[in-house]
């Protein structure tokens, strides 16, 4: 089994990532979180928000509408530009886009092994003439059949900072250099949805637009500084260097508006992946949106009295790569247990608290004291299924780092035996110690 079938089996199994409306058949390129793996993409927001946001003075927060004006998409360029193009198999009509090499490879393997006697452009399949596939997914509005408009559910969550950038300026005391982060869903009608959840129809992003002064020297630094930031993050919560690398976007892959364009990737086992986009976009929101809307977007400089159109440094990363990559990059196979070693911050339940045995009230009641006075404090889970090893080897395998015994030493002595996830350590800890204990670990 590769690495990629050990995940998505683990997912399904502890609760982290069911497959998308599975009651009905599914519904291809969606996912559903179950218990953990909504604790896992929690963590991940609030400890992106926490670094991008409330550690920050000149960064703030929006949440923008997921339905917009369809003026928005044509100020962006959506809905003339966004677009791949998209060629059929006429043996099997299943789709691709035209310049996904390697899987039109695949399928026409595919169809040679079962000797189909059909023109092909390589020998295995025929294909109708690539044809523009608009990604932009369709929403109609209103009440009355026949008489909706057309909307699009947003494509990326970018553009619902910039037509707010007035707004933001209006109600707050911010002034160039400032950020705008915002967390939202997106959603893309991709053509061949794929590899788990890293191409999905429906996403989730994490992105800050820092709007900086049109200055070609200083927006570069600032370019750096930010990508530094967002490389650093991921290597603190966790993820192994050797498995990290920035890459830069080829002059044919730039954006026509982009001055600058990194990725942060991911070494997963379908290959280098973009986890996160750092892009110098220059002054290409802005200037659109002002010239589709009518409305002055410039920003005026109190001191220096300039006034000009903000150029744009963004980073863009998605909340379902990052859980995907996480999980990937803390899945271990030692001996008889997997184990998932998760950043602390990260794991979805911080400590599990056991009665060594189920069956002996004394034990089940003071384990419940203990386990009341963590909860409020830690993600906190109690197990008292089966025996000892088994509840340990269950937590370790949802990333759980700390497992706290009450065995019937804790009645006589007040302490419990605490056993670490990563080396199976255990000491003995004294109960009103424990938070203190657990603070310090944690951290």
């Amino acid at each position: 089994m590769d690495p990629m079938e050990k995940i998505v089996s683990l997912c399904k199994r502890r609760g982290f990532i069911y497959p998308g409306s599975e009651l009905y058949g599914g519904l291809k390129g969606t996912w559903d979180y179950g218990p953990l793996g909504s604790e896992l993409k929690f963590n991940i927001k609030q400890e992106w928000w926490k670094t991008m946001v409330k550690e920050r003075d000149d960064v703030v927060g929006i949440s923008a509408s997921v339905l917009m004006s369809s003026k928005v998409w044509e100020a962006s360029g959506h809905t003339q530009s966004f677009t791949d193009p998209l060629i059929e198999c006429k043996i099997c009509h299943q789709r691709f886009r035209a310049d996904q090499k390697k899987e039109i490879e695949e399928h026409e393997k595919q169809h040679s092994k079962k000797k189909e006697k059909v023109d092909s452009r390589q020998g295995g399949a025929s294909w109708t003439e690539p044809k523009q596939f608009n990604l932009l997914v369709e929403a109609k509005l209103g009440v009355v059949e026949g008489e909706k408009n057309t909307a699009y559910l947003r494509g990326e969550i970018t553009q619902g900072v910039h037509i707010n950038f007035k707004n933001i300026l209006n109600s707050s005391r911010l002034k160039i250099p400032f950020g705008a982060a915002q967390i939202g869903k997106a959603f893309r009608n991709e053509i061949t949805p794929g590899n788990f959840t890293f191409r999905s129809i429906e996403f989730e992003q994490m992105e800050l637009q820092y709007y900086v002064k049109p200055d070609k020297e200083k927006s570069m630094e600032y370019y750096e500084f930010w990508k530094n930031v967002r490389m650093d993050w991921y290597k603190n919560l966790g993820i192994r260097k050797e498995n990290l690398r920035f890459r830069e976007h080829a002059k044919d892959e730039l954006a026509h508006y982009a001055k600058a364009a990194w990725d942060v990737e991911y070494k997963a086992p379908f290959g280098w992946q973009e986890l996160e986009g750092v892009h110098h976009r220059g002054d290409w929101d802005l200037s659109r949106h002002q010239q589709y809307s009518g409305q002055d977007m410039s920003y005026f400089d109190s001191e220096t009295k300039e006034k000009f159109i903000p150029w744009v440094i963004e980073t863009s990363g998605g909340v379902d790569r990052a859980a995907l990559f996480f999980l990937l990059d803390a899945y271990y196979e030692e001996k008889d247990r997997i184990v998932l070693k998760l950043h602390p911050k990260l794991a979805p339940y911080k400590v599990a608290v056991f009665p060594l045995l189920a069956n002996k009230p004394e034990l089940i009641k003071k384990a419940k004291e203990v386990y009341d006075s963590l909860k409020t404090e830690f993600a906190t889970i109690w197990d008292d299924r089966g025996n000892i090893g088994k509840r340990y080897y269950a937590q370790d395998e949802i990333g759980t780092p700390f497992c706290l015994t009450i065995d019937f030493d804790s009645l006589k002595k007040k302490d419990v035996t605490i056993r670490d996830r990563d080396t199976m350590k255990q000491e003995r800890v004294k109960i009103k110690e424990i938070i203190n204990y657990l603070n310090k670990k944690l951290q």
